[in-house]
């Protein structure tokens, strides 16, 4: 006697095997892989052709304004108060404000920054920060090409039109909880973007992306004699790698190998423009936008009265390379190294002809 499966039994395997297929392999469109590392060594990275392009949209750049000759009077000769780019020709000065004014306030306008007429006045405090801002980015350009080069960057790379860009931290300072055993919880298990959703202490940059403390919580002997990291720092560790990850829209593999986390030897190129790029953002952050405070008020700070600072998504916002690699900065040249002043000589008044000589 054969068996014959009911209508039923065949509804719920035909179910199953339908769930198998999309849960496995019928993803569409296909995602893509590339080898970013050592063959053999799973160094892979795997795109989403469907996010690919989403992001591809959200990183397109404007169309740079046409270039001028920097030729004629310096502005800073003919305009007052002019600390940062003084140096450049009025033409050049005249296009890098036009190009910064779309960059961070389309809608606004010069009156963003400039008080009136008179736009040598101090008295619209975002003058001050892009002042501070215009110095990091020249900055970052002339001195950080270790982590920028060749790319570069320009207002447009953090702010993509908006007055302060989509993505800065601030100190976070947790639920108010009440007292005893369960008191203090280093700040896990806390829903946060800025570690991927992940279990992890959410307020990490502080400690690396403003403090200079090691990241490497690893023993580096056998023996792990000396090394006094404990789990708490190693999990402020994953949750900046986490914020790495995320902010790049990469894996570990982009930098690591998982052979040996810890070789540089058997890591990628990328993880040197990584170590490159930590250092960068400590410095954006204490040497350019925290002295910033002294210009920001109360609303424009953070839960805990301390100035947002960048991060790593600040520019990068879900690609490896920002804005994917595009560089405005060759078409924005001004924002490169300041050009020295040209030395006047002073006139000195020759005696006449026809003056006695003592």
């Amino acid at each position: 006697m054969k068996f014959l499966p009911t209508s039923l039994q065949l509804r719920t395997a035909f179910a199953c095997t339908a769930a198998a297929l999309v849960l496995t392999a019928c993803e569409l469109p296909r995602p893509t892989s590339e080898q970013v590392g050592f063959r053999g060594t799973g160094m892979v990275q795997v795109d989403n052709p469907r996010t690919v392009k989403q992001l591809a949209a959200a990183n397109v750049v404007p169309e740079p304004l046409p270039r001028v000759e920097p030729a004629g009077p310096r502005a800073g000769e003919i305009y007052q108060n002019l600390q940062v780019v003084g140096d450049l020709t009025i033409p050049e000065f005249t296009r890098l404000m036009q190009a910064m004014t779309a960059w961070v306030a389309p809608e606004q306008g010069c009156q963003y920054c400039h008080e009136g007429a008179n736009l040598a006045s101090d008295a619209v405090y975002t003058k001050g920060v892009s002042r501070a801002m215009l110095a990091m980015t020249r900055q970052l350009n002339t001195q950080w090409g270790s982590h920028v080069a060749p790319a570069g960057v320009t207002c447009f790379t953090c702010h993509r039109g908006n007055n302060v860009p989509l993505i800065t931290w601030s100190q976070d300072p947790g639920l108010d909880r009440q007292r005893g055993l369960a008191a203090r919880d280093s700040g896990q298990n806390h829903p946060s973007s800025l570690v991927a959703y992940a279990s992890l202490p959410a307020n990490t940059f502080s400690r690396f992306l403003e403090g200079e403390n090691e990241i490497r919580v690893l023993s580096t002997k056998a023996l792990p004699y000396g090394n006094t990291s404990g789990t708490k720092d190693a999990e402020k560790t994953y949750g900046l790698m986490m914020h790495l990850s995320q902010s790049l829209g990469v894996n570990c593999t982009f930098c690591h190998n998982t052979r040996s986390m810890a070789a540089w030897d058997q890591s990628s190129p990328q993880r040197t423009k990584a170590f490159y790029g930590i250092r960068m953002v400590r410095d954006i952050n204490v040497n350019h936008v925290v002295p910033t405070g002294q210009y920001l008020p109360d609303n424009r700070l953070g839960p805990a009265g301390d100035v947002p600072k960048v991060n790593c998504a600040t520019c990068h916002q879900g690609v490896s390379k920002p804005l994917l690699g595009v560089s405005m900065y060759q078409d924005y040249p001004e924002l490169g190294a300041p050009r020295p002043m040209p030395v006047v000589e002073p006139t000195v008044e020759q005696p006449a002809t026809d003056a006695p000589i003592t």
